[in-house]
């Protein structure tokens, strides 16, 4: 049996079974979606399907430690930070990342989950806020959006469109027009760091007065692409 739906992740040792693999554990600030600016403790999980060209956490891919569920708790508990953030790689990737879930909102956390919008979310767990991606085609993975999704998303939950170019402008304009985004929750655009500039987009996004929520990528401001910040 295969720890994850991808072949990033070796298969399971029989003495890791219950364990998730982790890249890293740490405490920042949150820099994008709805909890930007809040202290949060990041669960790094290890492994991904996907390969978009401008991913910035390739580190995540391979790797990691095999580590029991309460364990991960109990150092996110040390932290005394009110906000989780499990992310990737692709978390969902992991099965038991739906367990680590829901533990977490039972330990009182709130809890955003980073998702690449590839896999499916019928099973999280409600009270986790989930930052779906929908992949523009410079990603070079638009193929892999798991359209059904949308009809999972809660009022709380957020789509996040990363843009490379004002083809890919173009393309999510037209994806939240058809799917009326905005009123399923709310809808985040993000200029891929170096592509184009954050000016730019806000321009675009005023001149077409589009119902979504413009963002950069504070940690990026704040540490560059430092690993674990």
């Amino acid at each position: 049996m295969s720890e994850t739906s991808t072949s990033a992740v070796d298969a399971v040792p029989p003495a890791v079974a219950g364990r998730l693999r982790i890249t890293e554990i740490f405490h920042s600030i949150q820099g994008e979606a709805d909890a930007i600016g809040w202290r949060t403790v990041f669960v790094r999980l290890t492994g991904c399907p996907l390969r978009c060209v401008w991913c910035d956490t390739e580190y995540s891919f391979h790797g990691g430690e095999w580590r029991a569920i309460d364990d991960i708790l109990a150092e996110v508990a040390s932290h005394g930070a009110r906000h989780v953030c499990v992310t990737g790689g692709e978390p969902l990737a992991q099965k038991r990342c739906l367990i680590l879930l829901q533990r977490l909102c039972d330990a009182g956390h709130e809890v955003s989950l980073e998702t690449s919008g590839a896999l499916d979310v019928a099973a999280v767990d409600p009270r986790v806020r989930k930052v779906m991606d929908l992949k523009a085609p410079d990603s070079g993975e638009s193929a892999r959006n798991l359209w059904p999704n949308l009809d999972h998303l809660l009022p709380h939950d957020q789509v996040k469109i990363v843009i490379a170019s004002r083809a890919d402008y173009e393309w999510a304009r037209g994806v939240v027009a058809e799917h009326a985004l905005e009123r399923r929750c709310m809808v985040l655009f993000s200029p891929v760091w170096g592509k184009v500039e954050p000016r730019e987009l806000a321009e675009w996004i005023i001149a077409d007065k589009l119902p979504v929520r413009f963002q950069l990528q504070m940690h990026k401001l704040l540490w560059n692409d430092a690993r674990g910040k």
